[in-house]
This record gives C-alpha cells, sequence and structure tokens, in this order.
C-alpha cells in the first residue's frame, strides 16, 4: 500500500482565525467570487452534496465519506443527494442552478466533469462555471477481462486487438470518461481499434463482463473490482498508471506499448458554483484537507486512493486544465 500523505493538517480554526484578521479580504483562497458570507460565519445550515453518478459507486464511497467528516467539521448537517446521469452533467446542472453561497456542492468526476462542455453540444455549464475545491480520492483505471477469457495477458489482447480491428468490445463508464479518451488515443496514436460500449457505472460494467456481454472492461479500480480480482472473477491485464502499483498485479498501458496513455485516473472531488467566495472556498479546501489526514476517512476512502500530496483548488484547476488540453481536441474533431 502506499504511504499516507504527510502534510501537515489544515486546522479550521486557525483558517477562521487569519480570515477574520484579514478582515474578509478576497484576495486570499481559493479562486471563487468575493464577497457574500464571511468564513467565520461559514456554514450556519445544512449543506447540500450532490453526487452526479449512482448510488454505490466510488463518486458514492467518496462523497459520504467526506461528507460525513465535514459535518464532524463543520457541526451541520450534509445532506448528500445522488442525481446521475448524462455522464455527471445532470448532478452539475442541479449544483448551478442553486445559489452560490457554499451551501450547495458538488463531487465531480474529473476528466468527465471537464470534459462533457466539450463535446460541441449543450450540456448546461461550461468549466468556467464551477471552481474546484479540492481532490478527494484518485483511483487508476484497470484493462480487466473475465476469469474464463482466451486472452491471458495484456499482449495476448491487444495482438488480438491489432488483427481484428473493432472486434473486441470493451464496456467504460460513460462516452466522455478518461477510459474512453485513453482508448479513443489508442485508436489515434497506436491504430489500436477497440469498440467502446458506454455504462453508467461499475456495477453494470460488472455485470456485462461476468455475463460474458463485452470482451473486457476498463473500469476504475475501485474497492468493488479489487475484491472481483481478488476473488478471481477479473483478470487483470493493465494499469492506467505510469509505474505499477502494488495493489493490482498487472503492468502498465504504459509499459506494454502505449507509452503516452497514462492519463486514464479519475480523480473525485469537491466543486462550487464559480461565484463561490473564496473564504467559504478555502474554508472548504481546509476542512478536506483536514479530513485527509484522519485515519478513519483515509480507511473508509481506501488508503491507496488518497493522494500521496494534497490536491488544492489551484492544483485541481490545473488537473481539469489538463485534461481539457489533452482531450479537447479529441472531442471536437
Amino acid at each position: 500500500m502506499r504511504p499516507i500523505r504527510r502534510t501537515a493538517p489544515a486546522l479550521i480554526a486557525v483558517s477562521v482565525l487569519m480570515l477574520a484578521a484579514c478582515g474578509g479580504d478576497d484576495e486570499g483562497g481559493g479562486g471563487g467570487g468575493g464577497g457574500g458570507e464571511a468564513a467565520t460565519d461559514y456554514p450556519t445550515d445544512d449543506i447540500t452534496l450532490y453526487v452526479p453518478y449512482a448510488a454505490g459507486g466510488p463518486t458514492d464511497l467518496a462523497a459520504r465519506t467526506i461528507g460525513t467528516c465535514l459535518e464532524d467539521e463543520f457541526g451541520q448537517t450534509v445532506i448528500v443527494e445522488n442525481r446521475e446521469g448524462a455522464s455527471g452533467s445532470i448532478g452539475m446542472q442541479a449544483m448551478l442552478a442553486e445559489d452560490p453561497d457554499g451551501y450547495t456542492l458538488s463531487l465531480i468526476a474529473v476528466p468527465a466533469s471537464a470534459t462533457n462542455p466539450l463535446q460541441g453540444e449543450d450540456v448546461g455549464y461550461t468549466n468556467d462555471d464551477y471552481v474546484p475545491i479540492a481532490a478527494v480520492t484518485e483511483i487508476p483505471s484497470v484493462l480487466a477481462v473475465g476469469a474464463d477469457s482466451e486472452y491471458a495477458d495484456a499482449e495476448a489482447f491487444f495482438e488480438a486487438a491489432e488483427e481484428n480491428p473493432g472486434q473486441l468490445n470493451v464496456g467504460v463508464p460513460g462516452t466522455t470518461t478518461s477510459q474512453a479518451m485513453e482508448l479513443k488515443r489508442m485508436a489515434e496514436e497506436y491504430d489500436i481499434e477497440l469498440t467502446l460500449l458506454p455504462f453508467s457505472g461499475n456495477a453494470e460494467m460488472t455485470a456485462a463482463l461476468l455475463g460474458g456481454n463485452v470482451d473486457a472492461v476498463f473500469i476504475n479500480s475501485s474497492q468493488d473490482v479489487l475484491s472481483n480480482i481478488e476473488a478471481g472473477e477479473f483478470t487483470p491485464l493493465a494499469v492506467s498508471t505510469p509505474e505499477s502499483v502494488d495493489y493490482i498485479d498487472a503492468p502498465p498501458l504504459a509499459e506494454v506499448g502505449f507509452p503516452e496513455l497514462t492519463n486514464s485516473v479519475s480523480v473525485f472531488g469537491l466543486a462550487a458554483p464559480a461565484e463561490t467566495p473564496d473564504d467559504v472556498v478555502s474554508t472548504l479546501e481546509d476542512a478536506v484537507s483536514t479530513c485527509l489526514e484522519k485515519p478513519e476517512t483515509v480507511e473508509q476512502l481506501g488508503e491507496q486512493y488518497v493522494p500521496d500530496e494534497f490536491i488544492g483548488t489551484e492544483a485541481f484547476r490545473s488537473r481539469i486544465d489538463e485534461i481539457v488540453e489533452v482531450y479537447g481536441p479529441i472531442l471536437q474533431d
């Protein structure tokens, strides 16, 4: 397992005192809008946290775990609501329809949240309409086949794909996810053509693979997937990380002929409407940082999924900008 981050805890009390000393100055903080309720008063009411995917998946787990911790930190109820559909756009729209005051947040899944507006169709928001607050988990993808598959390793799978363009079908969690984007890049840059079948999440993809309805899945390696690997139901062929991970016995795609395909890592984190006051964004950012230092939170999220270094507002925004730069041309072709 990877070690837990060893950054200094960001204490809410200290943050509040510093903000109070600054007199509510808008210069610092997280890049939202100015003005509004001061962080010394926030929060004073319930917070709604939308999950743009179905209950039971990795986004839902991340949202409910961080929501519970924020309740403890703030002493206010965090109401988690699932608003699945349209590759996460419905949940984002629900958040953006509310006031930008910090009382309505969304759990975003990058890159899907970032790539949705790039498809050339109106999804109800742009990447300028929200401010990323902090990442909660990073989950790499794994290319896996069923236990009775004829493909014993990645080399055999991709050799078959090269000899039979478009004949092998692979389940992916939506058309704008990093999994779908990376396999499209595989076709464009390496001439390996696979037929992509989008599903709504891990549960549907698992059922399709176990039922023999797809040849493989390129799926978030969340706890449910790791359990299937451990049980022998899934055979992992490759992982999406630049280097091997110690909890999946499979080589990186970069080591089996695809050195550029290292971006399929789903980052789940909190976001708020773009005009949310900077001091409120900073308070939330600090609270997430504190939560990710708590052993009980790390255990619930999965130690292997908690970023080694905290990804706050600026770093999260940079990650989104990188995704837009890499995947934008693919979606806009």
